[in-house]
């Protein structure tokens, strides 16, 4: 079974979140969720989430992934902590996938994952990422590397998590159950 880490901070983008943890179970994807401090961590809206286990607890396992929700000062506190970027980038040298959504992209970039690479994030974010190329696409993947533009993006960033480590046929069958359907008429 594959395993993704989602690591969780104070000020973390509910949304974003909730959506990754949520369709990767649904495509029976082992998802454990780490908070950087221990215990329930509080979105940016105020929401409360019971962590499965402290990060601390995780340091020496191994992950197929990591995903990282935005928000802020979510994405702030994950830059900021050394556990995350040595988990970046440990995975990207094996060739894993890293995935973050809107402020987290920041996080792979202060990692050095994103230099020589194509990505996206929430607008503004990664204006200083000087060695990347940094697109309005909604989703972008470029090699292991996986990021998405914020909340609204965050069906279309889950799906294609699923794809990265599933297979197309996997995220085929996942959004099939979804019925998204067509936008509806103004």
């Amino acid at each position: 079974m594959k395993r993704v880490l989602v690591p969780l901070a104070e000020g973390f983008e509910e949304l974003e979140a909730v959506t990754i943890i949520d369709i990767l179970r649904r495509a029976g994807i082992e998802v454990v969720v780490a908070s950087l401090a221990g215990g329930t961590v509080t979105g940016s809206h105020g929401i409360r989430i019971a962590a499965d286990t402290p990060l601390a607890a995780l340091v020496e396992q191994d992950f197929d992934m990591i995903a990282l929700p935005g928000g802020m000062p979510g994405a702030e506190h994950l830059k900021n902590d050394p556990r995350i970027a040595e988990f970046v980038r440990r995975l990207h040298a094996h060739g894993r996938p890293v995935a973050a959504i809107c402020a987290a992209p920041m996080v792979l970039a202060a990692a050095g994952v994103l230099e020589g690479r194509r990505a996206t994030s929430y607008p503004g974010i990664l204006a200083g990422a000087a060695e990347t190329a940094v697109t309005g696409d909604a989703v972008v993947v470029d090699g292991n590397v996986i990021t998405s533009r914020g909340p609204g993006t965050a069906l279309d960033f889950a799906l294609a998590l699923v794809e990265a480590l599933m297979g197309r046929e996997s995220r085929q069958a996942i959004e099939s159950r979804l019925e998204r359907g067509r936008p509806a008429a103004a």
